[in-house]
């Protein structure tokens, strides 16, 4: 009986994530397009925060290299896209210059592209493994052949935005705090 009630549980846990992820990602849309006062101490939390991240990225591309060919080459073409958006995304952003504050309100656009892009890799990643796991000949890779490498590029792409953006952030800061005080 308890095992029952486990796979139930788990099963309900699983089905709900699955069905409140539209909610999760217009919620996420909406916070990240939101006016924002640009404050230091956040800025170097979330420009440390990314830069771990990319670090570990990089790091596991280069393990998952060993599995999944050309995964590290993946994970840096789209680092090297993200940062690209992220020099775009900090021209686009909305810039307000107070005496006592900096504000900045981020793209709609280009968040709104990213979060697309990153749930539909995700719907694909799913399928893909899905279809690759249950196709793949029993001495191949499944995780080769799920495509796993695209997974790390999406994810890399999301990563440099981030890292490049909050770096941009971080100079707007520095830059207004100088001139105001």
């Amino acid at each position: 009986m308890p095992f029952i009630a486990v796979a139930v549980a788990l099963v309900g846990g699983v089905l709900a994530v699955i069905a409140l992820m539209p909610l999760s990602l217009f919620l996420r849309y909406r916070a990240g397009t939101a006016r924002r006062p640009a404050r230091r101490w956040v800025v170097a939390i979330n420009l440390l925060a990314v830069a771990i991240s990319v670090s570990l990225l990089l790091l596991v591309a280069g393990v998952m290299s060993a599995w999944v060919p050309m995964a590290f080459r993946y994970a840096l073409i789209g680092l090297a896209g993200g940062c690209l958006l992220g020099v775009l995304g900090l021209w686009l952003s909305r810039w307000e210059m107070t005496p006592r504050s900096l504000y900045y309100t981020p793209s709609r656009a280009l968040v709104l592209a990213i979060t697309l892009v990153v749930a539909a890799r995700l719907l694909y990643g799913f399928w893909r493994s899905w279809h690759a796991w249950h196709s793949t000949p029993g001495d191949g890779s499944w995780l080769a052949a799920s495509g796993a490498a695209g997974s790390l590029a999406a994810g890399a792409l999301v990563l440099g935005y981030y890292l490049t953006y909050w770096a941009g952030v971080w100079s707007r800061v520095s830059r207004h705090r100088r001139t105001t005080n």
